[in-house]
């Protein structure tokens, strides 16, 4: 591998590290609600999950299980932004282009689906440990967890690694077509608003990258929501697997039940990716001042 290339990837994995604890600063509230209104049938909505909550615990209820995804998402965007990296120096070779020329559509598409497999391995742990931390305190009952190493500790303990990684199947199910609509949205909106030019003006990145997340969501959020379920159910409440969940979930409240939480998934999409990728763009932009 080229040095180049390989200081691409360098670059990739230390400015997607950054943009990812720029997304969990912003989206957080807006994540543990849509997380909420998936997995519990008590809440109206947003307003009233929002609300139900500071009720009871106050705003820093709104940042339960924060914990997790900020030390995790670090490594978790730093490995997305460079699988994409990864992806597209595939997606070059398979098209036989040089490292400056601009990828097809499909090849765009390619490297953001391929994104999605290295970052799986960290993801997984991180989103169990989150979802379950963030349905606590939903009932009248005690706390469980004590945080978000006592709640991975617990799971090894009862669960083993396997535990650690439970939904790894539906985790991929949504972000290989997540991803390729995330980062496809985002490259593909990126170019057409440059129109030729070379400098990024930060209201372009918030638009791409905003509207990146807002396409995610769209394409991801019934796996996402089968995945939140499956991940928060106690050891042997889906013996069928992922078939089971999804028939239950159906059964429940058709298509419509497989969107629940798509208020708060778009509200925090935009807002949360536009962090994302100016962070993200802010972290290339200055290593390639650094390091040219």
């Amino acid at each position: 591998m080229s040095g180049g290339s390989t200081k691409d990837q360098v670059k990739a994995f230390l400015s997607g590290g950054f943009g990812g604890t720029c997304l969990v600063a912003v989206g957080h509230p807006l994540d543990l609600i849509k997380v909420r209104l998936q997995t519990s049938t008590e809440y109206k909505g947003v307003v009233d999950c929002a609300s139900k909550t500071i009720a009871k615990d106050g705003v820093k209820g709104l940042y339960r299980g924060m914990a997790a995804p900020l030390v995790g998402v670090t490594p978790i965007f730093a490995v997305c932004f460079w699988g994409f990296e990864v992806g597209k120096q595939i997606a070059r070779k398979m098209e036989g282009k040089g490292a400056n020329e601009a990828l097809s559509t499909s090849g765009i598409l390619f490297a953001g689906g391929f994104s999605a497999l290295p970052a799986t391995a960290v993801m997984v742990p991180a989103e169990r440990i989150k979802v379950l931390l963030q349905v606590q305190g939903q009932d009248s009952g005690p706390k469980k967890y004590n945080g978000a190493l006592d709640c991975g500790k617990q799971i090894f303990k009862s669960e083993g690694v396997r535990g650690l990684y439970k939904g790894t199947g539906l985790t991929l199910m949504r972000d290989i077509p997540g991803s390729m609509a995330y980062y496809g949205a985002y490259e593909i909106l990126r170019n057409y608003l440059l129109d030729g030019g070379t400098e990024l003006s930060p209201m372009t990145t918030i638009f791409a990258g905003g509207m990146a997340g807002v396409f995610n969501w769209l394409v991801a959020l019934p796996q996402d929501t089968l995945k939140s379920l499956y991940q928060t159910a106690p050891p042997g409440r889906y013996p069928g697997g992922i078939p089971q969940v999804f028939s239950e979930v159906m059964a429940s409240g058709g298509v419509k039940a497989l969107y629940r939480g798509l208020g708060p998934a778009l509200l925090r999409a935009f807002p949360a990716n536009a962090a994302c990728f100016m962070g993200m763009e802010a972290g290339r932009k200055g290593l390639n001042y650094i390091w040219p």
